[in-house]
């Protein structure tokens, strides 16, 4: 089982905090000679497979990492551009990553304002008063769980179907979030989270959802 990513949205519907805590089976990483057989173009600012697929490598995937050096976008880790230094044939043989392409910090930030306004217009569909909103969307691949607290926060779980807890994990996320950002005396309330506390105590929450599926008795 796995729990794929966190997201932690305030009232306003801003994102003040995500974690992706699942690397996808879809990565595909394979040592290549100059030159390169694949046709790599630049896209969205990210550097996309255009042509060549093979080895699991697909149309459409991005260079994750060169070297085990992350990518971010069309550079690399360490400032270099992608396709000047895959073009450069002192610069082999060369280990390259491939996979689905990661979201932008821009990307996520929408992505969290458009599920606060879908989570909006699902509590005034309800037909009774008093929703709570939406609490669970399905897919084939994942699940989108959500917890609302009184005070509008909005924890946002994305896990595998199969996964248990998730209940108990969104719980365990909020009492996390009181013991380490609201108890925190430097962090402003509806302010990005920055706490290092706050971020190992919840990966070790995810490490124990994703072993046992639960907190303790009767979670």
């Amino acid at each position: 089982m796995a729990i794929f990513s966190v997201y932690v949205v305030n009232k306003a519907g801003g994102l003040i905090y995500q974690l992706d805590s699942y690397a996808p089976r879809a990565e595909a990483e394979k040592t290549f000679s100059y030159p390169l057989d694949l046709l790599l173009k630049l896209h969205d600012e990210r550097v996309l497979v255009a042509f060549g697929q093979r080895d699991g490598i697909r149309v459409g995937h991005a260079v994750l990492a060169i070297n085990g050096m992350d990518v971010n976008g069309k550079y690399t880790a360490d400032g270099k551009e992608v396709l000047e230094y895959l073009g450069n044939p002192a610069n082999f043989p060369v280990s390259i990553r491939f996979g689905r392409p990661r979201l932008t910090s821009n990307e996520k930030l929408m992505l969290a304002s458009m599920f606060h306004s879908l989570f909006a217009i699902g509590s005034q569909l309800s037909p009774e008063q008093g929703s709570s909103g939406i609490e669970m969307l399905e897919t084939d691949t994942f699940k989108l769980h959500c917890f609302q607290t009184l005070t509008g926060i909005k924890f946002v779980v994305l896990a595998d179907p199969r996964q248990a807890g998730i209940d108990s994990l969104l719980r365990k996320i909020y009492e996390i979030y009181s013991d380490y950002a609201l108890k925190n005396p430097f962090y402003s309330l509806e302010m990005p989270i920055r706490c290092e506390l706050f971020d190992q105590n919840l990966k070790l929450a995810l490490e124990v959802a994703e072993k046992a599926g639960t907190f303790g008795p009767g979670s």
